[in-house]
């Protein structure tokens, strides 16, 4: 009956998703067409980068140094690496470089020119016998490093320090001491929003905010994901079902339904489609001759396929940011552009329209990419910057990586040494000028997080995202708190005979 019906639209009250506040950077997009070359020189880089850090850094170090003197000898800056003189007490800033014999290297590439077979990719570039050495260079020259404190702090190539000690008589710079540029400056939440006067409803558009506008709301939280690895096979079928009808909502509870309708966005943190996996040759196919380059019969278009059908379901229900990463279809060079929206027939109609400046309610974005979500300064990548830290040092501790990226101010700092990148040559955009609030990293072995402080009260939650294909794990970022919860998926097995 009509009050029947009624009665149970009283009981069981439509549920609507929380709106997304959505301001994106385009801190990491690069020019497009003809605008884009690959033959500059790499170097320019690094003078980029000292060109930037190093005013900050010396800032720094004087205040910690200005009244530090050994034997009544008071420590004085020097300009450059070779101004350094034997037995003086000084400081200078400079440019790391990681002098590593076990780092990639040109013959390397020579051997896969003529079809010899090349070493395998190294887990470490540590020396297991001690040759690897530090150097300090800035546009005179390098200086070696020596001395303890070298050994108690992570340092990688592109890292920009200032160094207290003294030549000996090796010709080594003895170090004291060093310091780095610590945290950058952190907006306040909100800050950019509300200079630019603007609100943005997660669908694209925005509108000018007034007196009479609602207070926005509380409670809200933020599904981020990585490395959904998706095959196209039927093994990654039912974990990546329970996922999506989380979601929606359509597997929960009344009372866990309320708080998936909290979820106001959706971010991908790379590697959604697994390794490229080619298709097997027909029969016939096996007995024509050899064909050289690219063969489009090989492509394998299920992957890209199954992905474009999972943010079709969701998209109705949530705005969703997809990162590229290592093994998605995009160009491998930092900072990878975004997946072009040809790859998702079914969910570029969500997308923005060519030559748009709003962000559409699917957004595909750079690697790394940067944007405010609910107010919050985000800082995000898809894993390689700190996979590739991982080689040049001791240990797994990947949060204490991610802090000294940000404590460096640099989110690539080993690129282009040993880490593609593209060859900028009047701004780094690897650069930090503005300290997050949430740094998140993706396709990491393990979920792990903590909060770091800043010298000027600065604080920032870093989080380790999980592969999802991997441990079933999806993380929750409580956007009241920054406080973020782990949801894990597990299909069951049966029992194993």
């Amino acid at each position: 009956t009509p009050q029947s019906l009624l009665g149970t639209r009283e009981e069981y009250p439509a549920l609507e998703r929380q709106l997304s506040y959505y301001n994106p950077l385009n801190t990491f997009a690069l020019a497009k067409g003809d605008q884009k070359h690959y033959q500059q020189q790499y170097g320019d880089m690094y003078f980029l980068r000292l060109a930037k850090i190093k005013p900050t850094v010396e800032a720094y170090a004087h205040e910690q140094w200005k009244e530090f003197e050994v034997a009544g000898e008071k420590v004085h800056r020097v300009d450059r690496v070779l101004d350094v003189r034997r037995g003086e007490l000084c400081w200078v800033a400079g440019t790391v470089y990681m002098d590593m014999p076990l780092k990639p290297n040109i013959l390397d590439d020579i051997s896969k020119d003529h079809w010899i077979s090349a070493p395998p990719p190294r887990e470490k570039y540590l020396s297991p016998t001690g040759q690897d050495q530090i150097m300090l260079e800035d546009e005179s020259g390098r200086l070696r490093l020596v001395g303890t404190p070298l050994q108690l702090t992570m340092l990688v190539t592109g890292c920009i320090i200032a160094v207290m000690g003294t030549e000996n008589a090796n010709g080594d710079f003895e170090v004291v001491d060093l310091k780095v540029p610590d945290l950058p400056p952190q907006p306040q939440r909100w800050e950019r929003d509300d200079a630019s006067g603007i609100i943005s409803n997660g669908t694209g558009s925005k509108k000018r905010k007034s007196d009479s506008e609602p207070s926005r709301a509380e409670g809200g939280k933020i599904a981020i994901v990585s490395g959904l690895g998706i095959s196209g096979d039927q093994g990654d079928t039912l974990t990546l079902d329970l996922l999506m009808e989380y979601l929606l909502g359509e597997a929960c509870s009344p009372s866990e339904q309320s708080s998936v309708s909290k979820i106001s966005r959706l971010i991908i943190a790379g590697n959604s489609i697994s390794e490229g996996i080619l298709l097997a040759p027909r029969e016939d196919e096996k007995k024509a001759s050899k064909k050289y380059g690219y063969d489009s019969t090989a492509y394998n278009p299920a992957p890209t396929a199954r992905l474009d059908d999972f943010l079709a379901t969701l998209l109705p229900s949530m705005p969703i940011t997809l990162l590229p990463g290592e093994t998605d279809p995009a160009n491998v060079s930092l900072p990878q552009p975004p997946i072009h929206t040809a790859m998702f027939p079914h969910s570029r109609n969500y997308s923005a329209q060519p030559g748009s400046v709003e962000p559409g309610w699917f957004d595909s974005v750079t690697n790394p990419w940067d944007g405010d979500v609910d107010g919050w300064r985000i800082l995000a990548n898809s894993g390689q910057p700190i996979d590739d830290v991982f080689k040049y040092v001791e240990g797994d501790e990947r949060l204490e990586m991610m802090e000294q990226l940000l404590r460096w101010r640099c989110g690539a700092p080993t690129a282009p040494d040993t880490l593609c990148c593209y060859p900028f040559q009047e701004k780094d955009p690897f650069v930090i000028e503005e300290c997050p609030h949430v740094f998140f990293v993706g396709n990491q072995p393990s979920y792990d997080t903590t909060v770091i402080e800043g010298p000027q009260g600065q604080t920032v939650r870093l989080i380790c995202v999980p592969k999802f294909r991997e441990t079933g794990e999806i993380v929750l970022l409580d956007t009241d708190t920054l406080e973020p919860e782990i949801v894990k998926f597990h299909v069951y097995e049966g029992q194993q005979s």
